[in-house]
């Protein structure tokens, strides 16, 4: 129980890969706010914010679900306070809510480029700097973004995509810069085969033999949040990369397919991914 009595506030937290980073801090024993905009089930995409913090509940801690909406600043703030008033701290922010569209730049109406960038990098900033103070204040914090090495050669046929996830990246190197000595740390992370989640599959981005299961990002976040902040921050990780420097040997378990391991994208491989 490597964080007993420790606060966590993960975005996107309904499904998917945020859910499953919700739950891998709650076996930790750290309370959890489940943040994201789900209340209500459909078909299309099972999960909303309370049956996740019915499955961080069950595992013996605390949860908090919220409703959230990133590009809202009175709604991030709101989060922010009711998870203090909740709780009294916050320790871990996972910036894990994403919009995902890959075309183009002639394919991509405005619209869409306002809506990946204020869920991605805008909303990613926007809940950073709500919960900052109060990590600055306790002197202890971790804040992880989901978001790639920045490798500019990559971003071609997903523009708009790439621009705000490398937003996302460079808020994890800046930020380090700006608060490493207040014991706060902002990392980022991806990985470093497709996952399996709601995006690639209604994107037809590979199948089960390409994919391995988002746990293997959950792993990696909990092992970035066990070491001192001050210690590690301003990294832009590859999930298995790091979980080899951490000693992880055996990564069949993260098969979608047990039979098959899904291919390694080298970074420069995501150039490729989605290309119409």
């Amino acid at each position: 129980m490597r964080f007993s009595g420790r606060v966590a506030i993960v975005t996107g937290a309904s499904r998917g890969v945020g859910r499953n980073v919700a739950l891998a801090l709650a076996r930790e024993g750290c309370h959890v706010v489940v943040a994201a905009k789900t209340v209500e089930a459909d078909p299309r995409l099972p999960g909303t914010i309370y049956d996740a913090a019915e499955e961080v509940r069950a595992l013996g801690v605390r949860a908090l679900p919220f409703q959230l909406d990133v590009r809202d600043d009175a709604n991030v703030e709101a989060m922010a306070e009711r998870t203090m008033a909740e709780f009294g701290r916050i320790d871990f922010l996972v910036n894990n809510a994403g919009a995902l569209f890959w075309k183009d730049m002639l394919s991509t109406p405005m619209k869409r480029f306002d809506l990946v960038m204020g869920v991605n990098a805008r909303g990613a900033f926007s809940c950073t700097r709500a919960v900052l103070p109060h990590m600055v204040e306790q002197g202890y914090g971790h804040i992880l973004m989901m978001s790639p090495p920045v490798l500019p050669e990559v971003a071609g046929f997903k523009i708009a995509y790439m621009i705000s996830k490398f937003g996302m990246t460079l808020i994890a190197h800046g930020l380090a810069a700006e608060v490493a000595e207040r014991n706060v740390a902002c990392n980022a992370l991806w990985p470093a085969t497709m996952i399996e989640s709601y995006a690639t599959i209604n994107w037809g981005l590979g199948g089960p033999a390409m994919w391995r299961k988002s746990d293997i990002l959950a792993d990696a976040a909990v092992g970035i949040f066990s070491k001192e902040p001050r210690s590690f921050t301003g990294h832009a990780l590859i999930d298995e990369d790091f979980l080899r420097s951490e000693g992880v040997t055996d990564f069949t378990g993260y098969r979608c397919d047990p039979e098959s391991e899904p291919p390694r994208i080298p970074m420069e491989g995501w150039a490729n991914v989605g290309k119409s």
